[in-house]
């Protein structure tokens, strides 16, 4: 199984759908041992500037950039599911 990192921002209401979709999916057996990094990126503004991004949310696996802006649930769940891979 492989770590997601998560680049968000609190008032963002993209990052706001997508963190409700995670917590949705990490209910099921299936998901909810998956790690995810998350980095606030207000917070961290040094660690988001070493990553090729301009939109939140944004998730990587392993350095790969999957999907930046906003997003859907099954999108969320496609990311899950290649974390498991």
């Amino acid at each position: 199984m492989k770590q997601i990192t998560l680049f968000y921002q609190t008032n963002c209401p993209f990052c706001k759908k997508a963190l409700s979709y995670m917590a949705e999916l990490q209910k099921q057996d299936a998901y909810k041992d998956i790690e995810i990094e998350m980095i606030e990126e207000t917070e961290q503004p040094e660690l988001a500037d070493r990553f090729d991004y301009y939109y939140v949310p944004t998730f990587y696996i392993d350095g790969e950039k999957l999907h930046e802006g906003g997003i859907f649930p099954d999108e969320v769940e496609a990311i899950f599911k290649k974390a498991l891979l």
